[in-house]
């Protein structure tokens, strides 16, 4: 039952921050508490970038939109992902 409610909350609060999740991937990535404590902070329509600048801000790990899961600049993975493609 407590997972149920905690469904709602963060569907309300997606909802009411103006992040849609279902097609909002990153929210896969976060734990439902970090989640909340995030869009709780944020104003009505502050939309995904302030709540994803949030999640970032409470320290919260995300894995990159472009694959780079270890949050490294996209150049630095870019640059080792090339080295392992010459070496193979």
């Amino acid at each position: 039952m407590a997972d149920e409610k905690t469904f709602e909350a963060l569907l309300t609060e997606f909802r009411r921050v103006g992040v849609d999740p279902d097609t909002f991937s990153a929210i896969l990535a976060v734990r439902s508490e970090d989640a909340l404590r995030a869009l709780r902070a944020l104003p009505d329509d502050a939309g995904a970038a302030a709540f994803l600048k949030e999640l970032r801000n409470a320290g919260v790990s995300l894995p990159a939109a472009d694959g780079n899961r270890d949050n490294r600049p996209t150049s630095l993975a870019n640059r080792d992902r090339q080295r392992k493609n010459k070496s193979a």
